[in-house]
């Protein structure tokens, strides 16, 4: 319900807050002047089904999509004891974040990661690829485990879809607004829309993209320190921690689907201004942030 709320607040906002700065700016009576009509009101609308309309699809085929994307094998009945384990130990941790069993699926990938994802909390899928599996203790699966689970009760998945969708209306209303603007005020278009609009949109799409995909991926590596704390009280911090450290031996690259690099839990390696794009913090500042607790 929360969620849901902060949904709806954050929309309302968007829109007072875009209303009140457009008339401080004198955007609308200085697009009047120009002869052109620029309901801002119904651009908003239409900017906010479009940057929705492609964050809740991929939230609702999150799953399914995961699935194809990996290989990924729902384990239905445990074929050996590695998998009842599996089972079990989410099982347990589900129980204990106050969620519903998740589906719990092997993927077969040599490199040493995990994700989770899924539309709602209580229909969630968790992940674990052969390569954690055959490298990992059994310990530090099991804080792998938890961290993933964590992911799921925090609601990640939703929340980073929402945001995603207010930062693609963003992206889409400012967009068509300098469209507009360079078009009427630069090009000195009277009627319909000339190449400016089109040429200006597309170049500043870009730019905003740009900007708002950095807002997105600072909220996923904040996300990642949350897991983490909820991983180490699922499971232990002593666990957690060593379960990072494995990963940071590891140092190897993601070979997770670009869509699904948000929901590992290693994210790869960055330097300097690629960090900024990064959907996962630097390992060793995940592992001060647990050992600071």
């Amino acid at each position: 319900m929360k969620r849901i709320l902060l949904f709806l607040g954050t929309n309302i906002a968007v829109l007072v807050v875009l209303s009140v700065v457009m008339q401080l700016l004198g955007i609308e009576s200085m697009l009047n002047e120009q002869g052109t009509q620029l309901d801002l009101r119904a651009l908003l609308i239409f900017s906010a089904v479009i940057g929705f309309s492609g964050s809740f699809i991929s939230l609702a085929i999150s799953k399914w999509s995961a699935k194809r994307l990996t290989g990924a094998r729902v384990i239905e009945t445990p074929r050996n004891a590695a998998e009842s384990w599996l089972l079990n130990t989410v099982q347990r941790q589900a129980q204990l974040a106050g969620i519903s069993m998740p589906e719990v699926a092997v993927y077969d990938s040599p490199e040493v990661n995990a994700f989770a994802t899924g539309a709602r909390r209580n229909s969630a899928l968790v992940a674990v690829s052969t390569g954690l599996l055959t490298r990992m203790e059994q310990d530090e699966v099991e804080a792998v485990l938890a961290h993933e689970v964590s992911h799921v009760a925090n609601g990640d998945m939703v929340t980073l879809a929402l945001i995603q969708g207010v930062v693609n209306t963003f992206v889409v209303f400012l967009s068509r607004v300098v469209g507009f603007l360079v078009d009427r005020l630069v090009f000195r278009t009277e009627r319909g829309y000339g190449p400016g609009f089109f040429i200006a949109s597309i170049v500043a799409q870009i730019l905003l993209g740009i900007l708002a995909s950095m807002i997105v991926m600072w909220f996923s590596r904040q996300r990642e320190f949350r897991a983490d704390a909820g991983g180490a009280k699922l499971a232990g911090r002593e666990k957690m921690i060593r379960a990072l450290e494995r990963l940071r031996q590891a140092h190897e690259p993601s070979q997770l689907p670009e869509s699904m690099q948000a929901f590992g839990i290693s994210g790869g390696r960055a330097g300097g201004f690629k960090q900024l794009f990064t959907s996962h913090p630097p390992l060793e500042q995940r592992i001060a942030a647990l050992q600071q607790q």
